[in-house]
Formats: C-alpha cells, structure tokens, sequence
C-alpha cells in the first residue's frame, strides 16, 4: 500500500479539529482511497454516499425538515445506527449535490459525527467552496504523489532521504553512490509520474506498459469530462489540453494562441484555460513583467506556459511505449519539457504559485516564486550547458530587484558559484515554503495620538 502525506494530514486534522473535510483536486489523485484508508486504520465506521454513483442519494437532502431529518434520512440510507464519535460519514462525488456542502455547517454544529467530503470538478461546478464559513470545513487541496512520495514507495529509506535533506539544508555534497541512485529513480518518476494508479500497476508490476495503460485510461477520462462540459467545442478545452506536449515542446515553451487556431485571441479560449486549471488537469504558469514581490501584481495573464498536472501523463503522451527503451537509455528523448513540468507540478504540490520571467533585455528565466518577501529565480537543465543562465545572472545583477540568489536545478551535485546554488533535480522536493508563525501579533505605535 502506497504511504502518502495525505495520510498524515488527515489524521491531523480528526485529531485536532471537530470540522468536515474537504478534499478538493483533479481525478484520480487518491483522494477517495485516502479517505477509506483512514478510517480502516482508525477503526471508524464509515458511511459512504457516492452522488455520481448513486444519484438519488442526493433526496436525502430534498426539502428536509432540519439537521436531525437530515440524520435520520443518513439512518435509513445506511440501514444501520450510526454511532456518535465512532461514525465517519462520507460523501463523495459531492459536485453532483451541492445541497451537502451547504448543509455540512449544520451537520458539523450538531457535533454527534465526523464527516468528509470529496469530488472531481470541485473547482468547476462548485464556485464559492473557498466561502465556506471557518470551522465547518477544511478544504484540502490533493496531488498526485511527488518525488518524495515516490521514492518511499519504491523502498527508499526515509533515514536516506533524510540525509539528502540535510545536504540540502547545509549546501554539501551528496554522496556520489545516492545521487546516481536517485538520479535514476528520478528518471523512473518521470516515465510514471505520480497517479496513484499508475504507481500501483508499477509497484505490482514494474511492468512499463501495464503503467502506460493507466495512465491512458486517466487521460481519457479527462477527455471524457472535457467532452461533457464542451460539447460543442465552445470552449475548446479539448484543443488546448491536447495542444500541451506540443507546446511545452516547442522552443520557449509559452502557449502559442495561433496553435490553436489561426487568428486566436486569448479572451476567446480564457474561458477553456479556466476551465482546464480549475479541474486541476493542468497547471498554468503566467509571465511577470517584473521579478520583484509580491510577483501577483506584475503577473500577465494572457502569456503564460501550460503545465501537465502530472508529469507521468505528459511522457505518456511524449514517448507512447517507448517508456523502457528511454529509461535504459536505448532512446534518447529531450528531457527538457519534461523537466520542467516535473518543476512546476512539485512547487504547485508544496504550496508554490510558480511563475515565469521574460523580458527582451533580459532573458527569459524559466519559474520564480516567492518564499516570504524573497523572489526566488529558479532555472531548470537537462543537458550540460548547466552554467548558461544568462536571464538569471542578469536579474541578479540588477539592483532594483534586490534578488540574493538563484537556484538551478540539473543533473550534477551540490555546487555554487557567486549568488548561484546548483541542486540536483530531485532536490526540488525540499523546497517548501516558510511556515507562518502560530500567532502574527501587531500593536500599532500610539505615541502622539492619545
């Protein structure tokens, strides 16, 4: 069984908190399983009410008389007693019965069950989850399984993770037998990515096209939802998600709108961009004018880079079943894109907002992020030419931006040079975001005013 950090969130959160939770994001991202897998370890009885796969499920919801109908109706439902403090009472799918979520803050009030919630599509059918009231629900947002993630499946030891961490943290070396190993172990995740599926068939397997045939199936799954919400190409979802590899592959790797169509405008397609970063199918990465914080303010909307929401899917579509040929080296694939999406999906992953900066006099530098008040450059290689960063070198060199350092993330080991750290690949994943402090306390200077 794949161990996730999803796990350890949800326990946190029963332990401390008497409010539903919410687990948002894309398809097949493990957010049903990690939900039954929790009360199997806790012993809860669970009650589970699928709204796709049951849609009259949703009456019981129907012009109900108050919070204990409700619970009665979840009674009869279930055909047992539900047991205070012992019962997890779970509703899936619930983007096709709103009517639960608005009814969670009574069910939450009323303090005899835990509840949790989960569904694909949140982010398109239901607009205002972000307005739920604090203290009912929690709202979680789930991805595919990150480098980290992965490693542990395949049987890394967490005390060797915890020493690559450590080089990280300390700008040292990692010893030479590890990094080739995990050199290694990075090129496996970028063949399976991180769907729970797809890591289940290769954990079973190690069977590269048993992993190709999962990942095949989420794709048309997507598409299939693509074709439920566009069926008459209005949006032209289906365009723009099929144009993604293409696009990432092409030389600056931005989204071209005359791809699309000729003579495309953005404010035509916005509408299907939305729609694809909403479903979490894709993560899009906008252009700042500006590397300087907050980057929001600098942001341009209408030129930006599409990301796959997992990188697993995006070689899929790259290299066909070719997976094995490419890990053995018998195929030589340009691992560039595919880099770079692996960035993108892990700073998403831990909390990032990536963006990207190009400008004429500049360059072009491939993500910046904010970490606290700093802008962090970050530039990603696949090849040797490691040290060309001329965009990087440049912004750091300018004054008006006042940027200590950049990052690249390569092939090779530990290194500086000058304001430029050099990290391996797979360290990308302890990159994470300053934790805020448990209380921001602030009294104003009254002097001269009483």
């Amino acid at each position: 069984m794949i161990r996730r950090n999803l796990d350890q969130i949800i326990e946190n959160h029963y332990a401390n908190s008497k409010s539903a939770l919410l687990l948002t994001g894309a398809r097949q991202t493990g957010k049903t399983f990690a939900i039954r897998n929790f009360a199997r370890r806790t012993g809860m009885d669970l009650l589970e009410i699928n709204f796709l796969s049951d849609p009259s499920a949703s009456l019981i919801f129907k012009d109900h008389q108050g919070t204990a109908d409700v619970l009665l109706r979840l009674s009869a439902y279930a055909r047992k007693e539900l047991l205070p403090g012992k019962t997890l009472i779970f509703f899936d799918e619930v983007q096709k019965c709103p009517e639960a979520v608005t009814m969670i803050k009574f069910l939450v009030d009323h303090g005899r069950f835990s509840y949790a919630l989960s569904g694909s599509l949140l982010g398109v059918e239901l607009k205002d989850l972000r307005s739920v009231p604090v203290g009912y629900m929690t709202v979680h947002e789930v991805f595919p399984l990150d480098l980290e993630e992965l490693f542990l499946a395949v049987g890394v030891s967490p005390k060797v993770l915890d020493a690559v961490k450590d080089c990280f943290n300390q700008g040292i070396p990692v010893d030479k037998v590890v990094h080739e190993a995990l050199m290694r172990l990075v090129n496996l995740y970028l063949m399976v990515g991180g769907m729970p599926a797809a890591v289940q068939a290769y954990l079973d397997t190690n069977d590269m096209t048993v992993v190709r045939g999962k990942q095949k199936e989420i794709l048309d799954l997507y598409k299939w939802d693509i074709a439920q919400y566009d069926p008459e190409g209005k949006l032209y979802i289906g365009d723009i998600f099929d144009l993604i590899p293409s696009e990432l592959d092409a030389k600056n790797k931005r989204f071209i709108m005359k791809d699309l169509r000729e003579g495309s405008r953005f404010l035509k397609y916005e509408n299907g961009f939305i729609w694809l970063e909403n479903a979490g199918a894709a993560i899009p990465v906008y252009n700042v004018e500006s590397p300087e914080f907050p980057l929001k303010l600098n942001e341009q909307r209408n030129l930006f880079k599409l990301f796959q929401n997992d990188v697993g899917l995006l070689s899929c579509q790259y290299a066909g079943d070719t997976a094995l040929s490419i890990l053995s080296g018998e195929v030589n694939l340009n691992f560039g894109a595919i880099y770079e999406n692996m960035v993108a999906q892990e700073l998403k992953a831990h909390g990032f907002s990536p963006r990207y900066f190009n400008s004429k006099k500049q360059g072009e530098v491939d993500f910046v992020v904010e970490r606290g008040a700093a802008v962090i450059p970050i530039e990603v290689k696949s090849g040797k030419d490691y040290e060309r960063h001329r965009a990087m070198n440049n912004i750091l060199l300018d004054e008006d931006y006042n940027i200590d350092e950049g990052m690249v993330f390569y092939n090779g080991n530990m290194d500086e040079s000058g304001a430029v750290r050099y990290f391996p690949i797979y360290m990308i994943n302890f990159l994470r975001k300053e934790e805020r402090p448990a209380t921001q306390i602030y009294k104003p200077d009254l002097r001269g005013l009483k």
